[in-house]
């Protein structure tokens, strides 16, 4: 073989070593990208988890509400004591409903954890905050939420959506049924609530 047939050989096996280091580099960087782009995502989403589990341990180990310990969840609005009530189907009233102009802004009664931002048949559009002992917040009929998300943090009086009649409340006067579960068990909220 002459020195110029070695030469021609010896390009493209040069050749093809550096196509193929090339290929490998880009795909190392393209790989370094899509990890620096998700890696944020993930640790965000890891650290909001670790962080939602200390603040809900941290409700666990706090009271339960207590006679006249929580604030009216419409402020301006007259309480009334419709727990137990007859309702369709044979169900009695799990909660209080609470009356105002569609519309109106609907404040947590507690500080706490949202677990729920949703629907289900009964209560339309909903909203749950998981309060201290584990107690559970349930807001029913609203006609919207707030800018709520499960997971967020609320303290009480922040607003977590406005009075409308959605789900089974359609048609009716717009208001607000209010409810507290403790240990999966519904409890008259209205003696609660502080009356003014």
């Amino acid at each position: 073989m002459l020195p110029n047939d070695e030469n021609k050989q010896q390009k493209p096996a040069l050749l093809s070593r550096v196509l193929k280091v090339l290929i490998r580099a880009t795909v190392l960087l393209a790989l370094l990208f899509v990890l620096d782009k998700l890696l944020p995502s993930i640790s965000h989403q890891t650290q909001s988890f670790v962080v939602a589990k200390w603040q809900q341990l941290s409700l666990m180990q706090q009271e339960l509400p207590t006679e006249n310990s929580l604030p009216n969840p419409l402020p301006e609005q007259r309480l009334t004591d419709t727990w137990g009530a007859a309702r369709s189907q044979g169900r009695s009233h799990e909660g209080i409903d609470i009356f105002a102009p569609r519309g109106t802004p609907i404040q947590a009664t507690t500080q706490g954890i949202v677990s729920k931002v949703g629907e289900n048949n009964l209560g339309g559009r909903v909203v749950v905050v998981v309060g201290p002992g584990g107690a559970g917040h349930y807001y029913a009929h609203l006609e919207d939420y707030a800018d709520i998300a499960p997971n967020d943090w609320v303290n009480a009086g922040d607003i977590i959506g406005y009075v409308g009649d959605s789900g089974n409340a359609k048609g009716t006067p717009p208001h607000v049924h209010y409810g507290i579960y403790i240990n999966g068990s519904a409890v008259n909220p209205y003696p609660l609530l502080q009356k003014d």
